[in-house]
């Protein structure tokens, strides 16, 4: 299905999202829509699948002007998104998710359902198990059940918002496999992204916003080069994180065994020091979140001790690790970070004792200079769930106390662009020089050797011993990744 959208705008407030925004996505092709964190991609493809209205332009498919103001309507047209992170019941099985939001008329049956899921399931080389609850599933599964959702209510045009941020390798070429059946088969994809090597391999066109304007189009391949300077008006180097001087012993985890539901791991003796970057790298559900659960007191451990600055914290609750100087920030931003439908000025007030609920303006002005001190594209009033994944994360480092001993974090560039992760690292290395230890967890290879001192690998429920992480390549941490320690 052809989509062409002309002229549209958007402001949250004084926050002008989108300007003039025109583009064009051809029936049979996979459109790519480029942009830094807060370029307007989010809010564009929202207007396009229903979550918002304009303030003025129009959409128009298959050449005939159309208005779309709820998702419903949008599927009605034909259009769905699969969000970043998608919309689905966890504690429902997949089948009844995929039976959830059904319009009205006769119902289709479980059984009957279930054989229509599997065969366009298996034809897209899903191998979901209908049974399952979500909750079991990996990020990457959660976006095939949206997918077979949204087919199976007629979607012709298929959105997707960061879809291979937090997802693993083979599940990203399982992901642009699928894509390209769908193409083939006639659908349109739009995909929106800040990776460029994606873009590279699966699109065939590329639309690039900058400060919510249209920098360019450019039919795939093209020059990477100029794709960074559309996207950011200049060309980016990263700059590589210093070496870390040894320090005294900042956390010292001893014979330590932690477990759920559905994993048992033992950690090896390790002592991570003041100002050291330790990453955890491995396969996504391999353990990593629960070693950083552990060391942010979120669960205990069964066996062992750990010991943070001569202080054994083993059995200690949540607030006496905040009041040790810990803090840990999780992968989902807006379910466990932040709190959906308060202002960056609300969070200022709650992470100061709740003192400044009754002084707004005190709080505001508060808010506004961690706004300005840490470049968040938003005012003291914005709500969070309304800020992009960058500036999202940017106010989650505005709220870490100062007198932060040890920072636990999971994926915390994800669905970042290239100058908002250098300038996150950034950000986390000053830390460091000050003494703050780090502990993260990441799916981006490159990132873990990039800023890690050591690296710990998890796999098949196995833990390496820490591992220098200087002269190790990719290619050395897949290899360790696949149990070869």
């Amino acid at each position: 299905m052809q989509v062409e959208l002309r002229q549209i705008s958007k402001a949250f407030g004084s926050v002008q999202a989108n300007t003039d925004i025109s583009l064009q996505v051809e029936e049979g092709s996979i459109h790519a829509l480029l942009g830094e964190n807060g370029a307007g991609k989010s809010t564009l493809v929202k207007i396009l699948s229903g979550f918002i209205s304009c303030d003025s332009g129009t959409i128009l498919l298959q050449g005939q002007q159309v208005k779309i103001h709820t998702p419903a309507e949008a599927i009605r047209h034909g259009i769905g998104m699969v969000h970043q992170d998608p919309l689905d019941f966890p504690s429902l099985s997949v089948l009844d998710n995929l039976l959830v939001g059904r319009p009205g008329g006769i119902p289709l049956s479980r059984r009957a359902a279930r054989l229509q899921f599997e065969d366009v399931g298996q034809s897209l080389g899903f191998e979901l198990r209908l049974e399952d609850t979500v909750e079991q599933l990996t990020v990457g599964e959660r976006q095939q059940l949206e997918i077979l959702r949204l087919l199976s209510l007629g979607v012709k045009t298929l959105i997707l918002d960061e879809p291979t941020t937090g997802i693993s390798e083979s599940q990203k070429q399982l992901l642009f496999h699928a894509l390209k059946q769908l193409v083939k088969q006639g659908r349109s994809v739009i995909f929106v992204s800040h990776k460029l090597e994606d873009v590279d391999v699966l699109c065939d066109r590329v639309t690039v916003l900058r400060q919510g304007q249209v920098a360019g189009h450019r039919s795939i391949p093209c020059n990477f080069g100029e794709l960074v300077e559309m996207m950011f008006g200049q060309v980016l180097t990263v700059t590589p994180k210093p070496p870390t001087q040894p320090g005294d012993p900042l956390l010292e985890i001893r014979q330590s065994v932690v477990a759920d539901r559905r994993l048992r791991i033992s950690i090896p003796d390790l002592t991570l020091q003041t100002g050291e970057v330790m990453g955890l790298a491995g396969l996504e559900g391999s353990g990593q979140q629960l070693m950083l659960l552990m060391c942010a007191g979120l669960l205990k451990p069964l066996t062992g001790s750990l010991v943070l600055r001569g202080q054994d914290l083993s059995q200690a609750d949540y607030s006496t690790y905040g009041q040790a100087g810990v803090a840990y920030l999780p992968a989902n931003r807006l379910r466990e970070g932040l709190i959906r439908g308060l202002s960056i000025r609300d969070h200022v007030a709650l992470k100061r004792g709740g003192r400044l609920w009754s002084r707004p303006a005190e709080a505001s002005q508060a808010a506004q200079s961690l706004i300005e001190t840490f470049r968040i594209r938003g005012q003291s009033l914005s709500l969070v769930d309304r800020l992009s994944g960058g500036n999202q994360q940017r106010t989650q480092l505005a709220l870490l106390p100062e007198n932060l001993h040890l920072l636990l974090m999971e994926h915390p560039t994800r669905g970042l662009d290239i100058d908002s992760a250098q300038w996150v690292w950034q950000q986390l290395i000053e830390r460091c020089q000050s003494g703050t230890g780090i502990l993260f967890f990441s799916t981006d290879l490159e990132e873990l050797l990039r800023y890690s001192d050591r690296i710990l690998v998890f796999s098949g429920g196995q833990i390496s011993q820490p591992v220098a992480a200087a002269g190790l390549s990719v290619a050395d941490l897949g290899h360790l990744m696949g149990g070869a320690f």
